[in-house]
């Protein structure tokens, strides 16, 4: 069965984005990118919102056209580009680049999507996050924690007021002090 994957990228005091969704303290790194290359490339389909999806496509389909693009850039515009893509959104009508638009969160519909064969599936996206954590259909969370605190922004974890407990299962440390953390739910008993 597929899993779901978390990823998402966060500052030491919990923050996804600044208070005016301000990303540019990611210190993504060509060694950072390299490797999400690496393990998204595996991957069935990217799983977010319409906020995620609108972000990444307003980048990456042309992103390796771009001069300061890196080497791990114009890889990962390709992956972005072929990769199967189910975005979560009530108001988008069309979507392009192998994207599937869902309306709501079903937990069984995701259960069967689950079921399905091919890679693992990529979440993104903090509110969709919490709607996939509140029907406990998150398998995995990989964090890369950046070197960074920010103060304010959007967490996150925010609006989650349940327990779970992890298992951490590895981690990584990058030259430019970005952690990646790697968990999934720990097993009862």
């Amino acid at each position: 069965m597929r899993k779901i994957i978390l990823f998402m990228s966060v500052s030491l005091d919990g923050f996804i984005e600044g208070p005016e969704r301000q990303i540019g303290w990611h210190k993504v790194s060509e060694e950072v990118h390299n490797h999400m290359n690496e393990e998204l490339r595996g991957m069935g389909a990217f799983v977010s919102g319409r906020v995620t999806y609108e972000l990444m496509a307003g980048y990456w389909p042309t992103a390796d056209a771009d001069p300061v693009a890196t080497p791990a850039m114009v890889e990962f515009a390709g992956i972005w580009r072929e990769m199967p893509k189910i975005v979560f959104s009530r108001t988008m009508d069309r979507a392009d680049w192998h994207t599937s638009i869902v309306r709501e969160v079903d937990p069984e519909r995701i259960r069967a999507l689950k079921a399905e064969p091919g890679g693992d599936l990529a979440l993104g996206g903090a509110d969709l996050a919490a709607a996939f954590l509140r029907h406990d259909l998150i398998d995995g969370y990989h964090l890369l924690v950046h070197p960074v605190l920010i103060g304010a922004g959007k967490r996150l974890f925010s609006g989650f007021d349940t327990e779970l407990d992890l298992r951490l299962t590895g981690t990584r440390t990058f030259g430019n002090g970005v952690v990646l953390l790697r968990y999934q739910r720990a097993v009862p008993g």
